[in-house]
């Protein structure tokens, strides 16, 4: 399928701030990659700067082969949707959609054909000659992203799109993006601080922290093989328990484990539990923990346990398997993977 966007070895400083150090990644043809972290890891200065915003203090860029570190934005043939819809008041949705190709001089047929195009494809196609203002939120930015790919963009640029719009008008567009990108098979990068955004859509996602590519991987494996203490604590909800590795193996919770990531030495370390791993027993004789709380989340239920040494720890479990369970309860809690992550941290 081949590269179409390397990134190597961007530094951003800004003073003494580091704001990218030594960020490389490589996105295929067609693929969608998002960058996800919390706010001030560098993910938008790296977008900025791939999308010829912003100059980079060190660092190469290549397009298809073509150095593009030096490249004019304007030149860079790379379509851009920001948080802010960023529509022209004064233009029609048409209009704006259309304004890509009227700076590139193509005749106004072609113009008008392909904005009808992307508007169909975002589903606006009955709005063509109203005005912004006379739009939802969600259709404005419909209409952003329209105007992005209508100059057939070689890398399509996401800085937090879906922010500024309520739930489920968010979750519904992340799927008409995740859609269009397929279809058009356009290579895109997607900056996002919303981890269950860019988990749903996303080829492979890039975790950032002060300004490094702490991993980069599909989601399924960054879920469930986080190569950092930061990954694992910033992907999902994640239990922490002290315990004790001694010949590849931990106790926790009454139970011995064998541990996924033996590179630790024996001796005092912290397995990581995700709350879907520990499962509640209402019925057993055998008592190790006390129900905090339960808060119903539809078809599952979040419940907070004490364990005997005052640590609070979360389990999720099926609503239905969970009903039963009420602050105050004993209750057996039970790690349900044969092996556990841990960390010497």
């Amino acid at each position: 399928m081949g590269n179409s966007l390397k990134i190597e070895g961007l530094s951003r400083n800004f003073g003494s701030v580091i704001a990218l150090d030594d960020f490389s990644l490589t996105i295929k043809k067609g693929e969608l990659v998002s960058l996800l972290g919390p706010s001030g890891c560098g993910k938008t200065t790296a977008l900025r700067i791939v999308a010829g915003l912003e100059r980079a203090s060190s660092g190469e860029i290549t397009l298809n082969d073509k150095k593009i570190t030096d490249v004019p934005a304007h030149k860079r043939n790379m379509g851009m949707v920001f948080q802010s819809y960023s529509l022209f008041p004064h233009l029609t949705i048409e209009e704006n959609v259309a304004f890509g190709l009227q700076m590139r001089r193509e005749p106004k047929e072609k113009r008008i054909g392909k904005a009808g195009e992307l508007l169909e494809l975002v589903g606006l196609t009955t709005q063509h000659k109203r005005f912004p203002h006379q739009l939802s939120g969600g259709q404005q930015q419909r209409v952003a992203l329209a105007r992005a790919l209508a100059i057939q963009p070689e890398v399509l640029l996401l800085d937090e799109p879906l922010s500024a719009l309520d739930a489920q008008v968010r979750q519904n567009l992340r799927e008409e993006i995740r859609r269009l990108q397929v279809e058009l098979n356009t290579t895109t990068l997607f900056v996002t601080h919303d981890q269950e955004e860019a988990m749903a859509i996303s080829d492979r996602v890039g975790v950032m922290s002060h300004g490094k590519l702490e991993q980069i991987d599909t989601p399924d494996e960054l879920y469930n093989r986080p190569a950092t203490l930061f990954v694992a604590s910033f992907i999902g909800a994640m239990n922490r328990i002290p315990t004790q590795l001694k010949d590849g193996e931990v106790e926790v919770l009454g139970e011995k484990h064998s541990v996924k990531n033996h590179n630790e030495k024996d001796g005092n370390v912290t397995a990581l539990i995700r709350p879907e791993s520990i499962e509640l027993l209402h019925d057993s004789t055998y008592h190790n923990a006390v129900v905090v709380t339960r808060s119903f989340l539809g078809a599952s239920s979040r419940i907070t346990v004490r364990i005997g040494d005052g640590s609070i720890l979360q389990s999720l479990m099926p609503s239905s398997d969970s009903m039963e369970l009420h602050p105050g309860d004993l209750v057996q809690a039970v790690i349900t993977d044969k092996k556990v992550l841990i960390t010497n941290a």
